[in-house]
């Protein structure tokens, strides 16, 4: 007899999608959909929700693994997924380069392109290719890639904490996140160039979401009376941040508030996410879900996806700048949305039954 299948959350599927979809139209710099996605209106973006619905499913993947089977076998399974995401980044800072030299062959240059990484591999390929190897040299997309590598190593400790006591796992967590940016010196860099994305920093919000899931955290803090309370607070914090955003700071100019989530980030993301979680536990994610399956199809293929997003946000991106020169176009604009989402889809529908065929093979 095979083991049941672990179940599937129609919320999370669709959460999941939709993040990779905002993902790839928010590198799309005449993207006209890039317009009313979440960094529009809220201090923090896409990053956030992937990283905590990246924690969340671990959580569920992890668990699932250790009941069907075994406790070992689930850490050799997330042992196996670093290796698979280290793979992936490597294919995806591969196709970053492989996409610049194409576009660059036929004279087509954009801001985004990582065409100094290029350069470098033009004139020092070993040097080049030894830096991607080593982490040291993270081509455009393909950066937050290693930090979920990092993650998926640090799984097997995480979670048996989360499960048992979380208290273990948020304390050391956040207090890691407040000593980030020092540590940050630490990783591997050309040059002394930062990481986009510190993994000390961000990795409290994967421990958040992998809490979440293993602890009654939202039903615990819903109960009346101070459940209320906590969700007026969070539409004052959404509030405050989309005010900030519209009025105050449209196009913030610090990457470093980014690359360490920052405190704004961080308090607006969950302020966010606790409505989220109100709209879950009241049914109307489930019924938004199952009206567009189109977009849980392409949640459930998420490492394939996010590495074919960057490839077509990139592609997309060089492509719009070079017709519109740059300038702002809603025709073509939302032509580009179009393409790059549609891209997207078919990459998630043509690839989805052949995943589906591998496991069968397996077990032949």
């Amino acid at each position: 007899m095979t083991a049941a299948r672990p179940v599937r959350y129609a919320e999370l599927d669709f959460f999941r999608g939709l993040v990779l979809l905002v993902i790839v139209v928010d590198h799309i710099g005449g993207s006209i959909l890039s317009r009313v996605t979440l960094h529009a209106y809220a201090l923090c973006d896409a990053a956030e929700v992937f990283v905590f619905l990246g924690g969340f499913a671990t959580a569920i993947a992890y668990n699932s693994l250790a009941e069907r089977h075994t406790e070992a076998a689930a850490r050799q399974r997330f042992v196996r997924r670093a290796l698979e995401i280290y793979r992936a980044f490597v294919v995806t800072a591969g196709l970053m380069l492989l996409i610049t030299a194409v576009l660059s062959a036929y004279a087509i240059d954009a801001p985004n392109m990582p065409t100094d990484d290029l350069d470098g591999l033009v004139h020092a390929p070993l040097a080049s290719l030894r830096d991607i190897l080593l982490l040291r040299r993270q081509p455009y997309l393909a950066s937050v890639l290693p930090m979920y590598a990092f993650f998926a190593l640090l799984v097997p400790l995480a979670l048996p904490l989360a499960r048992s006591r979380p208290w273990l796992l948020f304390v050391p967590s956040a207090l890691l996140w407040a000593a980030a940016p020092p540590v940050a010196r630490y990783l591997p860099t050309v040059d002394g160039t930062p990481w986009d994305f510190n993994p000390f920093a961000w990795q409290f919000l994967f421990a958040l979401g992998a809490i979440v899931r293993c602890q009654p955290v939202y039903p615990t803090l819903a109960r009346k009376p101070h459940g209320r309370l906590v969700t007026i607070a969070a539409v004052a914090i959404v509030a405050a941040g989309a005010y900030y955003r519209l009025r105050i700071e449209p196009f913030p100019t610090d990457p470093s508030i980014k690359q360490n989530l920052g405190a704004g980030r961080l308090v607006n993301f969950v302020a966010i996410a606790w409505l989220m979680a109100r709209l879950v536990h009241l049914g109307w994610m489930k019924k938004v879900a199952h009206a567009l399956p189109w977009i849980g199809t392409i949640g459930r293929q998420g490492l394939l996806c996010f590495v074919a997003g960057t490839g077509i946000s990139l592609a997309v991106d060089s492509l719009l700048y070079e017709a519109t020169d740059g300038y702002f176009d809603v025709p073509l604009g939302l032509a580009g949305d179009a393409a790059a989402i549609g891209l997207l889809y078919l990459v998630a529908k043509l690839v989805g039954p052949l995943m589906r065929r591998r496991p069968l093979r397996a077990r032949r």
